[in-house]
């Protein structure tokens, strides 16, 4: 029986041209399999096959455990102490092993033998094409679609399969059976069954990675682009640079007469591509992102990470886009937050904010509204610009002097130590769950407080937006907050 074991891992090896070591190790896992219905609880059983005798022996074993961990599978595990009563210098993770009774060949049930065998040789073939696929580094799956499964599309390259989910589609696209398709790998997930490639057509990645495939000028490096924001299969926007000042990044990503950009756009069901330049100036960015409307003022809030647009009534439509699209794929691409207005409606908001930093400096430096627009005036729009601001530079106002400067950033020290001592005191409010939530500096709780948020409910009932206005995040940090905080909502849910 050894014999005509060994004689069939060699057929074996041969017919599926894998390693022998795989079908022994295929053999051992189904003796392995055979001989735990030998006991009663959930054994471990290690089972060694002679490689070239075909004897094999089998071990009952037990894994090694920390002491203060405690046994959570007592069948197959064993306390560090006890395992080094039997050898004293054995460690943790390491296993204990006794020779058990091994199961004849001739009584393991044929048929489940034969399966394990088979599922781990084709477990090994599948990863032998994997890894020979991968390893071309491709980045885009080109192949056919096979079939549908649960919505998801399985596509065949070869005899590699990849999944292409529903969310991961260009909307209104209707792929049938047999149709050729491309799409990006975004990951290799060996747990799926079936199709382990992950793809999609609607990330931003696979848009760039068209586009490198179409402009060589990308490929050699004189050509970079930078980010890129889709609304799949309407509309997207990309930001260029070029490394060498020859070369035209917007016209060279065209190409004569569209060519390069009509590729990728019909590769896409048609969706429009904007090329942006990409700026280091982040409002630079922004007026270029917002193409084509013609933008006539900005605004930076570096805290908010957030900048007020003005453009004309005219381009008003043109910078929102239908549904809000072209602010919102902008706003993407450049990773801030624009608020897109009329002149009027700038005029109204620099009026407003005007005012509230006026009656600050009433209020909290005990002055005038003289004074107080004096300093407007000079551009100071906070205490801590008052009190931090170099004096040389505080002295170049005329209408003060120097005794005037010093009391001013007097007071506006006071007073900011009078807020953060009241700061502190309202922290002590917040609830205990809403401190302890993961991702809260005290700075963020800060801020919460003074919107009114004093516990986790309050702060898991927030929309994304809210919150960035609050805290001035990003809307994926804000999102993952909120969403934290909504976790022991949850709780106890299967």
């Amino acid at each position: 029986m050894n014999r005509e074991m060994l004689m069939l891992v060699e057929a074996i090896s041969r017919e599926k041209n894998v390693e022998r070591d795989v079908v022994f190790g295929a053999v051992e896992a189904a003796l392995a399999q055979a001989t735990k219905k030998l006991f009663t609880g959930e054994v471990d059983i290690r089972v060694a096959v002679d490689r070239d005798s075909g004897n094999y022996e089998s071990f009952r074993r037990w894994h090694v455990v920390p002491d203060e961990a405690g046994l959570q599978l007592p069948e197959q595990e064993i306390l560090l102490f006890e395992a080094k009563e039997q050898i004293p210098d054995i460690e943790v993770d390491e296993y204990i092993e006794e020779t058990i009774e091994s199961v004849p060949i001739g009584r393991i049930g044929a048929m489940a033998a034969k399966q394990v065998i088979l599922q781990k040789i084709r477990d090994a073939e599948r990863e032998m094409l994997l890894n020979d696929f991968m390893s071309r580094g491709e980045k885009i799956f080109v192949g056919t679609v096979k079939r549908m499964d649960k919505g998801d599309i399985i596509c065949e390259s070869g005899r590699i399969e990849g999944r292409l989910r529903r969310s991961e589609m260009i909307p209104k696209e209707n792929l049938r059976s047999g149709d050729r398709v491309r799409a990006m790998i975004m990951e290799v997930d060996l747990t799926l069954r079936g199709a382990p490639i992950l793809l999609s057509r609607s990330a931003p990645e696979f848009m760039i990675e068209l586009f490198r495939q179409e402009v060589p000028e990308i490929e050699q490096g004189l050509l970079e682009i930078k980010t890129c924001a889709r609304d799949p299969g309407s509309r997207a926007k990309i930001a260029v640079l070029s490394h060498d000042k020859r070369v035209d990044p917007i016209g060279t990503c065209v190409g004569v007469r569209g060519t390069r950009v009509n590729a990728v756009t019909n590769e896409l069901a048609g969706e429009r591509v904007d090329i942006v330049l990409w700026s280091e100036d982040p409002a630079q960015f922004v007026i270029g992102a917002l193409a084509p409307a013609n933008v006539q003022s900005i605004v930076v809030d570096e805290e908010k990470h957030a900048m007020d647009v003005v453009v004309d009534e005219e381009n008003l439509a043109i910078a929102i886009g239908r549904g809000g699209q072209n602010v919102r794929l902008a706003s993407d691409l450049t990773g801030w937050k624009i608020n897109i207005m009329d002149a009027a409606e700038s005029a109204q908001k620099q009026a407003e904010e005007t005012t509230g930093i006026r009656q600050l400096f009433m209020e909290k430096l005990d002055v005038d509204q003289e004074i107080a627009d004096i300093l407007i005036g000079e551009g100071f729009a906070s205490l801590e610009e008052v009190a931090y601001v170099p004096i040389q530079e505080m002295l170049e106002i005329e209408s003060f002097d120097e005794d005037t400067i010093n009391e001013l950033r007097t007071r506006a020290k006071d007073a900011l130590l009078t807020l953060e001592i009241a700061r502190e005191e309202s922290v002590e409010d917040v609830s205990q769950d809403l401190r302890d939530l993961p991702g809260l500096t005290p700075e963020l709780i800060s801020k919460l407080v003074e919107a009114g948020i004093q516990t986790r409910d309050d702060l898991a009932d927030l929309a994304t937006d809210e919150l960035t206005d609050i805290t001035a995040q990003t809307a994926e940090e804000a999102t993952a907050l909120i969403m934290k905080a909504r976790e022991h909502w949850f709780a106890g849910q299967a």
